[in-house]
């Protein structure tokens, strides 16, 4: 099944829906400012790519929410499953649709 890009679009934008939901729901009691700000820069920077993979400013914003997931869950602060949706929602901002469609 081949993915139109209307539909990346909409996936995208579904993915930075729920960081904003997200973020808004767990507020400065669970997530610092600059934490938060970590996230925003990551989605912002992969919503607005058209080559999330091979952009570079975009792959290291991955990396660096990456990181924060992994800081909050070494401390406590969040469950891994909440981290590893956080992350997975960060990267669907930049998805580019399933491999085999790429082909």
């Amino acid at each position: 099944m081949t993915t139109t890009q209307p539909e990346l679009r909409a996936a995208r934008s579904a993915a930075y829906g729920r960081i904003v939901a997200a973020l808004r729901e767990v507020g400065p009691s669970k997530l610092l400012p600059s934490e938060q700000e970590i996230v925003r820069e990551a989605a912002d920077a992969l919503l607005f790519t058209d080559d999330p993979l091979g952009d570079a400013d975009a792959c290291e914003a991955v990396r660096m929410v990456e990181a924060l997931a992994g800081r909050l869950v070494r401390s406590g602060r969040w469950s891994p499953d909440r981290a590893d949706a956080l992350v997975g929602d960060v990267v669907a901002c930049g998805s580019v649709g399933p491999l085999e469609d790429a082909a």
